[in-house]
């Protein structure tokens, strides 16, 4: 989806450790020392400079994308850890600790990891007193040849916290190349967090709307990359007790569609049982839909869909999306036909999304045109369950668009509940950091 929206909930201001004295990690700066190591409770945080190489500022500023790394641990299954490592039980100590948060080529390879026995009781019993040898940590390392094999510090280093008043925590990460990328951890009552999870380094849907759309693309994100915001939303949720994450929306930074291979490979490594566990049925994938065929393609990772609508009328759909090549009847079509194509079970679930402005599309008539669109979908996909997410635009520093009236919002549910169209208004969270959804998009000076 243009990395943008069915986030709500985000951002900052207030770290709770208290970090190493030399440290430069301030609750409301950036971090400043090159590769400055900080024992953080119970792992190591690889705090980072914001600076960017020269070549890679070039690359940016002439707009060329640059590519992923390829392909290590977090996106492979135990069973292709396992022909790595040199066994499955190896493999799934592996993973045991890249589930909670904690990095195994760090934890197994410092003899003297603070708090070892308390990291110890989160593994499972059977594999409480397994260690990684030497033979291991060296297999694991040529995954990642470019740290000794490190999620941490080598696939993504923790360059910042911030948190809302609600809790809402955001996660800025400096990938190996310079380049950053934010994901957020949702906590609702105290109960769960979902994570909205990024798939890009910016996104090049251009939605009128979006701060991240105004960034472009810089390039699309690894599997593993992808998967570290999970890594890392794992450890602090652990370490901060916030709640457990029980749910992932790809509604981060980024278009899932233009990066649908690795996005399908994060998908299939999140719910796996081995893995970080996670139910399909807790993991929306969601899109702005370039053309009909991206519908099919996502259908392919174990996910619920989810379209970024904003306007069933194609002229009003062109204005907030202007890289729409595609008529909304072109593209429903490619969504009914996916639909059809999966099991009749939650899967055929699908989430319509609308980005609610005032006098833009929060009209009564706006609110009709979206019902008679919405209705094809529910009347030819037997056993289809269709829910309407309205989301309040949230500021995004720009004249053009501005937030709709409670009263507004309230009509056009009700408008659409009173033709059989069940319809959900998204809680705004984390607005207050620009952290909701819409809000996303690093701040990186193009002349670093």
């Amino acid at each position: 989806m243009a990395s943008t929206f069915l986030l709500q909930k985000i951002l900052i201001l207030l770290i709770v450790w208290s970090p190493c004295p030399s440290t430069s990690f301030h609750t409301s700066g950036w971090i400043t020392q090159k590769q400055h190591r900080c024992l953080q409770k119970d792992s190591w945080f690889v705090l980072e400079s914001q600076q960017v190489s020269t070549v890679e500022s070039d690359r940016q500023q002439q707009g060329e994308e640059t590519t992923a790394p390829s392909k290590g641990a977090l996106s492979m299954s135990v069973d292709e850890l396992a022909e790595v490592l040199g066994g499955k039980g190896r493999a799934l100590l592996a993973w045991d600790c890249y589930s909670i948060g904690i990095d195994p080529a760090i934890f197994f390879g410092d003899p003297t990891f603070e708090n070892a026995d308390e990291i110890r009781s989160l593994l499972p019993t059977q594999r409480r007193t397994q260690t990684l040898g030497k033979d291991a940590l060296s297999k694991l390392s040529s995954l990642y040849k470019n740290n000794g094999g490190q999620v941490e510090g080598g696939v993504a280093s923790l360059s910042h916290i911030s948190r809302a008043s609600d809790d809402t925590t955001k996660l800025l990460l400096k990938l190996q190349d310079g380049l950053e990328v934010e994901t957020v951890i949702i906590p609702w009552n105290g109960v769960r967090s979902t994570l909205c999870i990024s798939s890009q380094v910016g996104c090049r849907q251009g939605c009128t709307f979006c701060a991240t759309g105004r960034m472009g693309r810089l390039r699309s994100l690894s599997s593993d990359e992808i998967l570290s915001q999970m890594f890392f939303a794992r450890k602090i949720c652990r370490l901060e007790n916030l709640p457990e994450i029980t749910n992932i929306v790809f509604m981060g930074m980024g278009e899932p569609a233009d990066n649908a291979e690795n996005v399908i490979q994060a998908c299939k490594i999140l719910t796996s049982r081995e893995s970080f566990q996670l139910s399909a049925s807790k993991v929306t994938v969601s899109t702005v839909a370039p053309d009909p065929s991206v519908f099919s393609k996502l259908s392919e990772a174990s996910c619920v869909l989810a379209w970024s609508v904003h306007a069933a009328r194609d002229d009003l759909r062109k204005r907030l999306v202007p890289t729409t090549k595609y008529t909304m009847d072109e593209l429903r079509a490619g969504l009914i036909q996916a639909l059809l194509d999966r099991p009749a079970n939650f899967k055929r679930t699908a989430m319509i999304e609308v980005a609610l402005m005032s006098n833009v599309n929060d009209s009564l008539q706006e609110a009709d045109e979206l019902a008679d669109f919405c209705r094809p979908i529910i009347e030819q996909v037997p056993g289809s369950k269709l829910i309407v997410n309205l989301i309040p635009f949230n500021d995004i520093g720009q004249e053009v668009y501005k937030k709709p009236t409670n009263e507004a919002v309230e009509s056009f549910q009700q408008r659409l509940w009173h033709q059989g169209i069940y319809a959900h208004v998204r809680a705004t969270r984390g607005d207050d950091e620009s952290a909701a959804c819409g809000q996303l998009a690093t701040k990186k000076k193009k002349n670093q």
